[in-house]
């Protein structure tokens, strides 16, 4: 099949896993999501209200965005890369679909546009940071790694991680005061 020579094939792994995220909060963990989490009144109330201290916040975004980027980074090295990127392309579907369906049960149309909010302006960096570091795990007897890709996916996770350290609480708190 001519999608698996394309990067149309990431779509192949990552929509199963999105799908099997909107299976599992619509029908398996349909009563854990009627519970306040993220998505209730309360918690967006006090984030509204919360001052982020950069100190800390950046600890906590370089361990949940840099660390998963250079374990891929160093599979991407071994004899596993190809699985490994199977792997990591379900897993971010199925983390996508449980987050917009836990968005959209929770608040509706408003929930699923808080995600896209949330997920702004640093997405615009790290997906192609991702692409490129996935397509090399793929592709690998192929295409070969050089500088000017370790330059381009370190800069676009540095300036992804400082944009969502500074501007993104900026802009998900006035979109929350909007509501």
């Amino acid at each position: 099949m001519k999608i698996f020579r394309t990067r149309k094939q990431f779509l192949v792994f990552f929509m199963p896993g999105f799908l099997l995220g909107i299976i599992y909060v619509n029908f398996i963990a349909r009563k854990y999501m009627a519970e306040p989490g993220i998505f209730s009144d309360y918690f967006l109330n006090q984030f509204q209200s919360a001052s982020i201290d950069a100190r800390e916040y950046i600890w906590y975004l370089l361990r949940v965005r840099a660390v998963p980027f250079l374990a891929l980074a160093g599979l991407s090295f071994t004899k596993v890369r190809k699985p490994a990127a199977v792997l990591f392309l379900v897993w971010t579907g199925i983390s996508g679909g449980i987050l917009i369906s836990a968005a959209v049960l929770n608040m509706g149309i408003k929930g699923s546009l808080l995600c896209v909010v949330g997920l702004l302006p640093q997405f615009l960096l790290y997906v192609p940071a991702y692409v490129v570091l996935l397509w090399h795990c793929y592709t690998v007897p192929q295409t070969h790694w050089n500088r000017q890709k370790t330059v381009f996916v370190s800069l676009a996770m540095a300036v992804g991680i400082i944009l969502e350290m500074y501007v993104n609480p900026v802009l998900v708190k006035a979109f929350l005061s909007v509501l």
